[in-house]
């Protein structure tokens, strides 16, 4: 921009042109040259390529026959080549094979074959390339010719130099009359905008001579100059419209940073937390861990705890099965004796584990009333009592109790018997186990179970309420699941009360539970008005033999159930292997009772109460289910489906018999008012 600084826009206009004109043909002119060049120097080595390969076909017999005479002869083909000046043969191993050379000739060539490449030196172009036959490289070929480059560029650059004169010539003459056209608008604005800098009135406008570009030029300038104008108000009112920002800004800046002071001490907050939080998860981890080998200790004892009861019912039953073996009628019946018992103390370990799964899944159900204590106690007393004498502890039950605790009445007898059964089981022979009662501050009542046992360390004293640990006797003899004090303590639990032991070494252990306390006299009776007279109207018909139907697939069960009820003379039995026959049985027979299994092949227990349900014959029948599912909740579903009563296997023979005395009362009821109804309805007809 220096050469031109000190003229006038004219000269620098026309100086543009032909600076712009010059370089444009140098350019084009240079392109051309190249690119015509390189592609004659392309096909110059293509035909030399072409030529390589066609000698390397013509040779490769020669080379394969080591025929140099044959080779020579190819390369004297070339003599109708004037510009190639040299050639050569190489065999496989890169070794001169063949030569030629041009009259005139006189060089050297290369001592060694190279692979497929291409050379230029001066005005010459050397080349390699390899022969192969049968995918085997049986040599190469070597040519160097003439390659007049010089001469080529020299007259290329000569037609350049004619036509970039001819070219500035033109440019001159048809640039001249443009200029004024031009730069006068130029001019003109340049005029315009000196006077706006200097006055800052962006209020003037620039002349427009022509439509043509330099016309929309001078359009072009007169919106800048309104721009500029719109846009220096705007920039005012945004100036200070930023002012007001920034001081808002400062503000909010303000209440950033005491909004991250706050966020750093939540941080910090929350980081103490997760750090509780972790310690917490390790010693859970630990519990958890400490309670898996506690499990495992349990399931270990658990099956010699299983096998043992199992082992006396088997080994009797087989004795009293034995055909072979002398027994008589009373061992048979010791027998008997021994595998009852051990049936029953097997029951109570599977009930123990039973009830620990209901605790600890919140399934199991309590029913919390006014409970006497006194009552309680002489029920737990008359139970436990044969067990102490058999070990020879002395039992001390307090009398003249008229306090109540509100509670569940048979998981309170449950609670209070685990207590006693582990106070006799672990004291020592001739020792002593005294039962209180005492009330604690007019709210809560305190039975109390102390022993004078060998008692525990501190140790087993704080494990007493794991599940699985068996009051520190892991290795010991004595029966049990090791569960009784954790059902225990949760069960005192769900009842709104505390559970809780202090032991001595030596000395013994003493167990207390507390209970909320219920005033005396605010226990009501229920009105069985109603009830009274309808027994009495029903003990006034006459008895007569029950009917009772028993569907059941097993038959064992069947057999079972046949000798229970044939030592009652009210009952007469009939059987059913599958649901439709009882379904058929029961509309054709209409027993007073119906027995349902619920695992019956084809149509399910269930299914078969909800048809017997739906038949106006036989909807009035009580049914009661004796089945082998025996979780509460299908406990709990059956009696909602309409069972009159739900027994689970096995059976207690009391319980049974029971439950048959209630269903045949219920029965004689609803005879009892299907007759009174038809009295009725004949007294009315006439």
């Amino acid at each position: 921009m220096s050469l031109f600084g000190a003229h006038t826009l004219q000269r620098k206009l026309l100086a543009v042109v032909l600076l712009t004109t010059f370089m444009a043909v140098i350019f084009a002119l240079g392109a051309f040259i190249f690119y015509d060049l390189r592609v004659d120097y392309r096909n110059f080595v293509t035909d030399m390529s072409t030529q390589s390969e066609l000698l390397g076909h013509m040779t490769a017999p020669a080379l394969n026959f080591d025929d140099k005479q044959l080779a020579i002869q190819n390369l004297n083909l070339l003599k109708i080549r004037p510009t190639v000046k040299a050639a050569a043969i190489y065999d496989a191993k890169g070794n001169l094979f063949a030569s030629y050379q041009s009259a005139g000739e006189n060089s050297d060539f290369p001592q060694q074959a190279e692979t497929n490449s291409t050379y230029t030196n001066g005005n010459g172009i050397s080349l390699f390339r390899s022969i192969v036959e049968n995918n085997t490289m049986v040599g190469s070929v070597y040519l160097r010719a003439d390659y007049e480059l010089l001469g080529k560029i020299a007259g290329y650059l000569s037609i350049a130099l004619i036509v970039m004169l001819l070219s500035t010539l033109v440019a001159i003459i048809f640039s001249l009359p443009l200029q004024k056209n031009v730069t006068g608008p130029i001019l003109d604005i340049a005029a315009i905008a000196r006077e706006v800098m200097q006055g800052r009135d962006y209020s003037r406008r620039a002349k427009k001579f022509s439509d043509d570009e330099v016309g929309t030029l001078v359009e072009s300038f007169n919106n800048m100059l309104i721009e500029i104008e719109r846009r220096t108000q705007e920039s005012e009112k945004s100036n200070r419209e930023i002012a007001h920002e920034v001081q808002k800004r400062s503000v909010a800046q303000q209440e950033i940073m005491r909004l991250n002071q706050q966020l750093e001490k939540r941080v910090q907050e929350r980081t103490l937390q997760l750090e509780t939080t972790n310690r917490e998860l390790i010693l859970a981890k630990a519990s958890a861990e400490q309670a898996n080998q506690a499990k495992s200790s349990f399931l270990s004892s658990m099956s010699h705890e299983l096998r043992t009861p199992l082992n006396a019912i088997l080994g009797f039953g087989q004795l009293c099965a034995s055909e072979t073996l002398p027994v008589t009628a009373e061992q048979r019946k010791e027998f008997i004796v021994h595998i009852v018992a051990a049936g029953k103390h097997l029951l109570l370990l599977i009930n123990e584990v039973l009830d620990l799964a209901k605790v600890e899944s919140g399934t199991i159900a309590l029913s919390l009333e006014p409970i006497s204590v006194a009552e309680v106690l002489k029920e737990c007393e008359t139970m436990i009592a044969p067990l102490a004498e058999a070990r020879s502890v002395k039992l001390t039950f307090p009398e003249n109790i008229s306090l109540q605790v509100m509670a569940d009445r048979t998981r309170l007898i449950q609670i209070l018997l685990n207590l006693l059964s582990n106070a006799v089981k672990y004291n020592r022979e001739g020792g002593a186990v005294i039962v209180l009662c005492v009330m604690q501050d007019h709210r809560k009542i305190r039975l109390t179970v102390r022993d004078t046992g060998p008692g525990l360390d501190e140790r087993h004293v704080a494990q007493l309420f794991q599940p699985f640990n068996r009051l520190g006797q892991e290795g010991g003899t004595e029966e049990g699941s090791g569960i009784g004090l954790v059902v225990s303590k949760r069960l005192v639990e769900l009842m709104g009360g505390e559970i809780g032991v202090t032991s001595t070494v030596g000395l013994g252990s003493m167990f207390w539970i507390e209970l909320p306390s219920v005033a005396v006299g605010l226990m009501t009776a229920d009105e069985m008005t109603d009830t009274a007279n309808l027994q009495s109207e029903v003990t006034a018909i006459k008895r007569k033999a029950a009917t009772i139907l028993y569907v059941e697939d097993n038959p064992a069960n069947l057999k079972f159930i046949q000798k229970l009820v044939g030592f009652r003379e009210d009952i007469d039995l009939l059987t059913a292997v599958n649901a439709n026959l009882g379904i058929e049985l029961a509309r054709v027979h209409q027993p007073d009772i119906i027995l349902l299994d619920i695992n019956l092949p084809g149509l399910s227990g269930n299914e078969a109460l909800g048809i017997l349900r739906r038949d106006a014959r036989t909807a009035h029948i009580p049914v009661i289910a004796l089945t082998a599912n025996a979780m509460p909740k299908e406990v709990k579903e059956g009696m909602e489906r309409g069972f009159f009563n739900y027994l689970t296997k096995p059976i207690n023979i009391d319980d049974f018999f029971t439950s048959l005395d209630a269903a045949m009362q219920f029965s004689r009821e609803m005879r009892l008012n299907k007759e009174f109804g038809r009295s009725e309805v004949k007294e009315k007809a006439p």
